[in-house]
């Protein structure tokens, strides 16, 4: 009977299912896609899921693979995640909560709340998608290479060292009577020999820094006094600049005079020596190029500034020349040319601390005076200007290590101070007080270690501030051919 119903239906249909139960379904017009969507019902006691397609979402791009991520796969919809088992007496839940995260990521059954304390979150959206790497820092107990990122990590792995002590007293003072307090004048040197050079009203003296001897080199006369003195790198010849503008070349290892230049018109406050030409600025707003093999007083004249010319210094290499000036502009010139190739005018007052690195090329420094207080790095091969830092008070002086990247400074108006500053960040190493007047000369020994400070309360003191120069250790060689070596000569 029932066979011959279905072959009137032309439908074969499985038994137990007449005609009646099976129907046809329209989707509503309302539907974009109702013109050629439908859906298929039946009525069975074996009830049969829809056929029906999902329910639209929004279109996602997938790749071309998949990778999957414990962190987004919903474990606890296949009940593939273990449950807690309750903790042992004396049990350490923390260690366990550490390690599981160590091992399957921070989000590891973040979906769920603890057992016995609520249902599931809302199931994740990102069951067939690319993880997205976090940039969540990793566990603070271990740096693992389990974790988030894919290595070890050097710089958690090594503790980071302390901070280096420098003495907060001088370890030695001298008096230096008759030293100036004037912001523009440069009294101070310390020779490659070892030999400090002081100017003390009319006379300059040499003291020895090996065996503490005193020297006096020469006496200008009642009419003269002097107001600049500089080595040379060599350290055998020192040149003085007087009030009436002159500069003096002396013999410092036989106490005699070289030579006598004139050409400027006042007094020669500052001095610069690069390899065989004698840089001297002057009140006179003029810069002179001596050359001791020429018989003429100077070889070139710089004019560029105008004030007075108070901070002069020559790059290592000896290519370019920088000068400052009480009308508060750093130049910088070339060693060919008669004029500047940089004017840098940030400044807003008198530059006269001015110091090149011995460890970056074109890395220039320099400091402002009493309305300006900033210590400015330059780069001198486009001029931009890479960092200033506002010290507080009167920038008199700047010098580089030799020996670490750091760089000292030394200040006038308020604080009188020393300090020392770590390059580039510019983080204070140390800050150093004694002088009770501004702190207007700074010299530094040739081993880079000592540096020697003079002020107008007539003091010298020297202060251990830098390291000594790291020698590398000697590698030893303890393998098989090191136990019997012969030499080819």
């Amino acid at each position: 009977m029932e066979s011959s119903q279905r072959r009137k239906s032309g439908l074969n249909l499985p038994a137990g299912m007449n005609e009646t139960s099976l129907r046809l379904e329209t989707s509503s017009p309302s539907s974009p896609c109702s013109s050629s969507l439908r859906s298929i019902s039946i009525s069975s006691p074996r009830m049969i899921s829809s056929l029906s397609s999902p329910s639209s979402s929004k279109s996602t791009i997938c790749s071309d693979r998949f990778i999957p991520c414990r962190s987004s796969s919903r474990l606890h919809t296949f009940g593939l995640m273990e449950k807690e088992s309750p903790a042992k007496e004396g049990g350490n839940e923390a260690y366990c909560r550490i390690l599981k995260s160590e091992l399957f990521g921070s989000d590891f059954g973040s979906c769920f709340s603890p057992a016995g304390q609520g249902s599931p979150m809302s199931p994740n959206k990102n069951m067939l998608r690319f993880k997205t790497e976090h940039s969540g820092p990793n566990s603070p107990y271990s740096p693992s290479i389990l974790g988030h990122d894919s290595g070890f990590s050097s710089e958690a792995s090594i503790p980071p060292k302390p901070p280096r002590k420098v003495p907060k007293t001088p370890h030695k003072v001298l008096d230096a009577p008759s030293l100036q307090d004037d912001f523009y004048l440069n009294l101070v040197d310390w020779s490659s020999q070892n030999v400090l050079a002081v100017g003390l009203g009319t006379c300059v003296y040499l003291w020895t820094a090996s065996n503490s001897k005193v020297t006096k080199l020469c006496d200008l006369g009642p009419n003269d006094r002097v107001c600049a003195v500089q080595w040379t790198r060599e350290g055998s010849y020192i040149s003085i600049g007087t009030n009436l503008g002159q500069v003096q070349v002396w013999d410092g290892t036989q106490c005699k005079k070289v030579r006598t230049m004139g050409g400027h018109q006042t007094r020669t406050g500052v001095l610069a020596w690069n390899s065989r030409i004698l840089s001297s600025g002057s009140r006179d707003r003029n810069i002179l190029q001596h050359d001791l093999r020429v018989s003429s007083d100077y070889v070139s004249k710089l004019v560029g500034h105008k004030s007075e010319v108070c901070g002069l210094k020559w790059s290592h290499d000896d290519r370019e020349l920088a000068s400052g000036g009480n009308d508060n502009q750093l130049l910088v010139w070339n060693q060919h040319s008669q004029q500047p190739i940089l004017k840098l005018t940030e400044h807003t007052a008198a530059v006269k601390a001015i110091a090149w690195s011995p460890h970056q090329s074109n890395l220039l420094a320099s400091g402002g005076g009493t309305a300006d207080r900033c210590i400015r790095f330059w780069n001198t091969t486009n001029g931009h200007q890479l960092n200033n830092i506002d010290t507080g008070s009167q920038v008199c002086n700047l010098s580089w290590s030799k020996n670490v990247n750091e760089i000292v400074s030394t200040h006038g108006y308020s604080q009188n101070q020393i300090m020392v500053w770590k390059y580039p960040s510019m983080a204070k190493v140390a800050t150093l007080t004694g002088h009770s007047f501004r702190v207007l000369y700074l010299a530094m020994s040739p081993d880079g270690q000592t540096i020697v400070t003079g002020a107008g309360d007539e003091t010298l003191r020297f202060w251990n501030v830098f390291p000594s120069v790291k020698t590398p250790t000697p590698v030893k060689d303890t393998g098989l051919w090191s136990l019997g070596r012969t030499y080819i000569r």
